[in-house]
C-alpha cells in the first residue's frame, strides 16, 4: 500500500535542519504484514531525543531509514496466525521489542532483547527483514516502528494494546517518554518511604519522571527537578515539584537526594547528577549522550560514600507490564501526561521540529494525524 512517511537520507548533516533538509517527507510502499505483523494507522507520533540522535549522528544508524518510534495507532490488519490482537484495537508502540525467549529478556526489563536490539540496529523488524521500499529500494525501519508515518507494519511484540478512553497522544508519549522516565524510578532505582528525588534534565523523559515521581508523594518524596532552562523549571513546579534549580543552584547550595535520574544525554548533566546524589545513594542515568562522550568521577566517592551508579535502558521495561500500570495512574488523576505534550506539528514541519528539540525549547512535541 501507499504511505506518506518522513524519511532520513542523510545523518550529521549541519543544522539548523530547517535548511539542511536531512529529512524528506515522501511517499513510501509498505507491504502487507507477516505471520505475527501488524498494520497500524498511525494516530500520534511524539519526537524525541533517540530521533534526533540519529539525525545528529550521535547514533549512527542506516540509511535512508524512516524515523519514529514513540507512537500510538489502531489496527487496520492482522497478519497470518492466531493473535490477541484485533482490528481497530488502539495500540501504544514501544522502541525494543521483547522476544521473550533470550538472556536479556529474562532479566525482567534490566537489560535489553538481544534479538530485539540486533533488529534495531540492521534497521529491520523482529522477524527480520524490511517492510519498506521507496521507488523500488528498501528503506529502513527505525528501532522496528518508523512512525513518522501514516502507517506502519509492526511486530506484535513492538505494540501494547490500550483502551480506547486513553487518547492517541496520551498513548504515545506512554511508549518511551514515560516507560524510560518513570521506569527509571520505578524498576531501576525504587526509592525507599521518604527518599528525595532528583531529576536532572526536564525533557521529556526528565518531566516523565517528574510527574511519576509526585505521583509516589504519599509515600513522602521531596521531588526536586534541575534544568538551564528556566520554562522547564516553572513547569516542574506546576507539575508538582517541590523544588527546582539549574544546575549551578544545585552546586553552590549543595543539594543533595537519596534518587537522582539523569535524563539529559550528556556527560555536564551526568556529573551533577553523579555530584548531587548523597552518601548511600543513586544515581540511575537514562540518557544517551554521544559514543565517544566520557565523564569524570570520583571513584573514591563512590565507594567511601556507599554510592551507586545505575544504567536504565527504556526505564529497565516490560512494556507490556509497565504500560498498563502506568494508564491506570493515568485513570486515577496521579499522572497527567497530556501535559508533557508541548507543542502539535504537522509531519511537513519535522526538519524544523528536530531543531526545535535540539535548541531545548521543547518538550514533547507530537505529529497528529488526521
Amino acid at each position: 500500500m501507499k504511505i506518506r512517511g518522513a524519511v532520513l537520507e542523510r545523518i550529521a548533516a549541519p543544522a539548523p535542519f530547517a535548511e539542511s533538509a536531512p529529512i524528506t517527507v515522501c511517499d513510501l510502499e509498505l507491504r502487507e504484514p507477516g505471520p505475527g505483523e501488524l498494520l497500524v494507522r498511525i494516530e500520534a507520533a511524539g519526537l524525541c531525543h533517540s530521533d534526533l540522535s540519529v539525525v545528529d549522528g550521535n547514533r549512527v544508524r542506516p540509511v535512508p531509514m524512516l524515523l519514529g518510534h514513540e507512537a500510538a495507532g489502531k489496527v487496520e490488519a492482522v497478519g497470518p496466525g492466531d493473535g490477541d490482537i484485533t482490528v481497530g484495537q488502539r495500540v501504544v508502540m514501544t522502541f525494543l521489542p521483547r522476544c521473550g525467549e533470550c538472556a536479556g529478556c529474562a532479566t525482567d526489563g534490566r537489560t535489553p532483547c538481544v534479538p530485539g536490539s540486533i533488529a534495531n540496529n540492521a534497521g529491520e523488524l523482529l522477524n527480520g527483514g524490511r517492510r519498506l521500499s521507496r521507488d523500488g529500494a528498501e528503506v529502513h525501519h527505525h528501532l522496528g516502528v518508523s512512525a513518522f508515518a501514516t502507517h506502519a507494519v509492526v511486530d506484535r511484540r513492538s505494540v501494547v494494546p490500550v483502551d480506547d478512553d486513553v487518547p492517541a497522544e496520551v498513548a504515545a508519549v506512554l511508549g518511551c517518554a514515560v516507560l524510560t522516565g518513570g521506569g527509571a524510578l520505578l524498576n531501576s532505582a525504587r526509592p525507599g518511604t521518604g527518599d528525595r528525588i532528583m531529576v536532572v534534565g526536564l525533557g521529556g523523559v526528565g518531566m516523565a519522571a517528574v510527574l511519576v515521581a509526585v505521583s509516589l508523594a504519599a509515600e513522602g518524596h521531596e521531588v526536586i527537578a534541575v534544568d538551564t532552562v528556566a520554562d522547564k523549571l516553572a513547569l516542574a513546579r506546576e507539575l508538582g515539584a517541590h523544588a527546582a534549580y539549574t544546575p549551578a543552584e544545585i552546586a553552590e547550595l549543595g543539594v543533595q537526594a537519596e534518587v537522582v535520574v539523569e535524563a539529559a544525554g550528556n556527560v555536564r548533566a551526568f556529573e551533577t547528577a553523579v555530584a548531587a546524589t548523597a552518601p548511600g545513594g543513586t544515581t540511575v542515568t537514562v540518557g544517551l549522550p554521544a559514543p565517544d562522550a566520557r565523564a569524570a568521577i570520583s571513584p573514591l566517592a563512590l565507594v567511601a560514600q556507599g554510592r551507586s551508579i545505575v544504567g536504565s535502558y527504556l526505564g529497565s521495561a516490560v512494556p507490556s507490564r509497565d504500560i498498563p500500570e502506568y494508564v491506570r495512574m493515568w485513570r486515577a488523576g496521579r499522572l497527567p501526561v497530556e501535559r508533557l505534550v508541548s507543542a502539535h506539528v504537522g509531519l511537513d514541519e519535522i526538519n524544523r521540529a528536530m531543531d526545535e528539540l535540539a535548541a531545548g525549547h521543547a518538550l514533547r512535541q507530537v505529529i497528529v494525524f488526521d
